[in-house]
C-alpha cells in the first residue's frame, strides 16, 4: 500500500492542520496513544524488576547507569526531534523514533552484560525522545486548539494506565517467563503503532523545506545537558561536593551560554530564543519545571515507603499508588473536557497547582501509624492536582506560538518536564539522606522503649546512614543489626521505621515549595481564545497580543512571536 501523500504549504502561509475522514483520524489517535504508552509503561515496567535484573547480570557497581543512559539520550534529543518534526513532518520522525526504541528494546532483552544493557538503554533512549512530544504535536494537527483539551487529557490518562500495567506485567513477566521479556513486549505494541501511522497519517512540512539542522546548536545544548544531568545522577548519593558533580555543573552553565550565543546566530535554531519572549510559552515552561519538580518527590518516595515501612513488594508498591493515579487519570480528562468546553483555563492551574501543595503538605505528617484512609486521601487529593498540568500546559503553549512552531514549542515545554523531574529527585534524595540523621534514629529507637543506655550517642563505626539503615528497614540482617540485643531488634527495626518516615514527610516540605512556585507562575497566565480554526495563522494577530501582564499590549514579530 503507498504511503499518505505529503502535504506542504505555500510561501508565506501556513498549511492548516492535517485533514482526514473521521475515522482515520481516531485511529491516528489510537496509534500516537499507543506511541506514548509505549514510554511510559517501559518507564514503568522496567524499574520494578531492575533490581533483579542487575543481580542477574552482576552489575550492582553500575546501577544508576541504566537508567541514566535512557533518561541522558531521551532528554538530549527531545528539542531535535520537535524541530525536525516541524522542518520534515511529524510521520518520518515518529516512525523513526519509534523503530529506533523498538530496536533498543530488542537489544536490551538480549543482553549478557551490564554494558551491553546500559549501551542498548541508551539506544532505546535516543527513540524514546521523539515518542512523547512529537505524539502531542500530532493531536496539534488533528484537532483545533478548541478541540485538543478533549483528547489531550488522554495522555495523562495514558501514564496513569501504565503505571497501573507495569509493575504488575513486568513482575509476571519476571517470575513466570525471564526478565528479558520485559523489553521485548515493547515489540507488539509498537508494531501496530507503526502499521497505523505509516498507512494513516500524513506528512505536513514546510514548503521547500531544506535540510537545515542547526548543528552548532545541538552539539552545545547537548553539552550543557549531558553534564549536567550526570552531575545530577552522582549528586544523588548526597555529595554535592565530588568533582563530577561540581565539574558538571560548571561545564554545564559555560555549554549553556555558548548555546544562546549559538542560537542568536543560527538561521533556524533548534530552540528559537524568540518562544521566550512569548509570555504564555515562558509561564508555562516555568510552571511546568517546578510542577514536575514538586510532585516527583512523592511519585519517588511513596513506594520506597510502601517497601520498607510496610515490607511491600516492588510490585505491590506500585499498587498501592492506585488512589493518586485515579486521581490523576480522572482530573486529567475532565481537566481537558473543562477547557474545550469553556476556553478557560488560568484559575484552573492555579488551583490544580494549590492542590498538589496541599496534598504535599499533607504528606509531611506521614508517620508509621497513619491510616491507610488518610493516605488514600492525600494520595487522591496531590494526583487531582497534578492532572490537568499533565494536559493542560500543553494545550496552551500550542495555541499561543505559531502553527509552523507547533513541535518546536511542544518539544522544549517537554524538555523543562524533564529536566524538573530529574532536578526534583535529586534534590528531593539530598534532603532525605540529610533529614535521615543518627539523631534522629537515636530519638525513635529510645521513643519506642529501649533504653538509652543501649544506643550509642554517635553512629557505630562503619555503619552507613544511608545504605545499612535501608538493609535494615528492609528486613535483610546486617552486621550493625546482628550486633543489637535480641530483645531489642525489634525496638531498633520499630525506630527506624518511625525515623524513615519522619525524614520522608520531611523531605516533602520541598515539593510544597516548588508547587508554591508553580501555582504563583500560573497567576501570571494570560488567557488567549482557542481557536476554533484548522488554519492556525502565522501570526496571532497583525498589530499585536496580550502578554501575561493585564491589559499589556505588545508588537508581534513577523514570526507570531511576542517581542520583549
Amino acid at each position: 500500500m503507498e504511503s499518505p501523500p505529503a502535504l506542504s504549504a505555500a510561501p508565506g502561509f501556513t498549511h492548516p492542520a492535517i485533514e482526514v475522514n473521521p475515522r482515520a483520524r481516531f485511529e491516528i489517535l489510537f496509534a500516537v496513544l499507543l506511541g506514548m504508552f509505549l514510554s511510559a509503561l517501559d518507564q514503568t515496567i522496567v524499574g520494578p524488576v531492575l533490581p533483579r535484573i542487575v543481580t542477574d547480570l552482576q552489575g550492582a557497581d553500575y546501577y544508576t547507569w541504566v537508567v541514566t543512559a535512557y533518561l541522558l539520550t531521551s532528554t538530549v534529543t527531545i528539542p531535535v526531534y520537535g524541530k525536525l518534526s516541524d522542518l520534515y513532518g511529524r510521520r518520518p520522525l515518529l516512525m523513526f523514533g519509534i523503530v529506533l526504541f523498538l530496536i533498543g528494546s530488542a537489544l536490551s532483552g538480549l543482553s549478557q552484560t551490564m554494558w551491553q544493557l546500559i549501551l542498548f538503554r541508551g539506544i532505546q533512549g535516543l527513540g524514546a525522545g521523539a515518542l512523547f512530544p512529537i505524539s502531542l504535536a500530532v493531536i496539534g494537527d488533528l484537532f483545533t486548539p478548541a478541540e485538543r483539551g478533549k483528547y489531550q487529557g488522554l495522555f495523562g490518562a495514558v501514564f496513569g494506565i501504565a503505571f497501573l500495567v507495569g509493575p504488575f506485567l513486568g513482575g509476571f513477566l519476571t517470575d513466570h517467563i525471564s526478565w528479558h521479556w520485559v523489553f521485548y513486549v515493547n515489540l507488539p505494541i509498537g508494531l501496530v503503532a507503526l502499521y497505523f501511522i505509516w498507512h494513516l497519517l500524513p506528512t505536513v512540512k514546510r514548503a521547500g523545506s531544506r535540510f537545515n539542522l542547526d548543528v552548532p546548536g545541538v552539539v552545545t545544548l547537548m553539552l550543557a545537558i549531558v553534564p549536567i544531568l550526570v552531575a545530577l545522577t552522582v549528586a544523588e548519593n548526597g555529595d554535592w561536593t565530588d568533582p563530577v558533580v561540581i565539574g558538571g555543573f560548571v561545564m554545564g552553565a559555560v555549554f549553556l551560554v555558548v548555546f544562546v550565543l549559538a542560537e542568536r546566530r543560527a538561521e533556524d535554531p533548534v530552540i528559537p530564543l524568540g518562544l521566550f519572549r512569548n509570555a504564555t510559552f515562558t509561564v508555562s515552561a516555568i510552571a511546568t519545571f517546578f510542577a514536575t519538580f514538586g510532585f516527583a518527590t512523592a511519585i519517588i518516595f511513596l513506594p520506597l515507603w510502601f517497601q520498607i515501612v510496610q515490607g511491600a513488594s516492588s510490585t505491590a508498591s506500585g499498587y498501592d499508588l492506585m488512589p493518586f493515579l485515579i486521581g490523576l487519570i480522572a482530573s486529567s480528562i475532565a481537566s481537558g473536557q473543562i477547557v474545550s468546553r469553556t476556553g478557560h483555563y488560568k484559575w484552573l492551574l492555579v488551583g490544580s497547582m494549590a492542590l498538589v501543595a496541599v496534598g504535599l503538605t499533607l504528606f509531611t505528617n506521614l508517620r508509621t501509624e497513619t491510616t491507610t484512609l488518610n493516605l488514600w486521601l492525600w494520595m487522591i487529593v496531590t494526583g487531582v492536582g497534578v492532572g490537568p498540568m499533565m494536559a493542560v500546559f500543553t494545550l496552551i503553549v500550542q495555541n499561543a506560538v505559531p502553527f509552523r512552531l507547533l513541535g518546536t514549542a511542544t518539544s522544549d515545554l517537554t524538555l523543562f518536564r524533564q529536566i524538573g523531574t530529574s532536578v526534583g529527585l535529586t534534590v528531593a534524595f539530598t534532603v532525605f539522606q540529610n533529614n535521615l540523621t543518627w539523631g534522629l534514629l537515636r530519638d525513635q529507637i529510645i521513643a519506642k522503649g529501649a533504653p538509652a543506655a543501649a544506643v550509642p550517642a554517635v553512629a557505630p563505626a562503619g555503619f552507613n546512614i544511608g545504605q545499612d539503615l535501608t538493609s535494615v528497614g528492609g528486613g535483610s540482617s546486617t552486621q550493625f543489626l546482628t550486633q543489637v540485643p535480641a530483645q531489642f531488634q525489634q525496638i531498633f527495626l520499630n525506630g527506624f521505621h518511625e525515623a524513615f518516615s519522619i525524614a520522608l514527610g520531611n523531605s516533602m516540605w520541598i515539593g510544597v515549595g516548588a508547587a508554591i512556585i508553580a501555582c504563583v507562575s500560573a497567576l501570571f497566565l494570560h488567557e488567549l481564545p482557542l481557536r476554533a480554526t484548522h488554519a492556525a495563522t502565522e501570526a496571532p494577530a497583525p498589530a499585536a497580543v496580550e502578554t501575561a501582564t493585564e491589559g499589556a499590549r505588545v508588537p508581534v514579530r513577523a514570526d507570531g512571536l511576542d517581542q520583549a
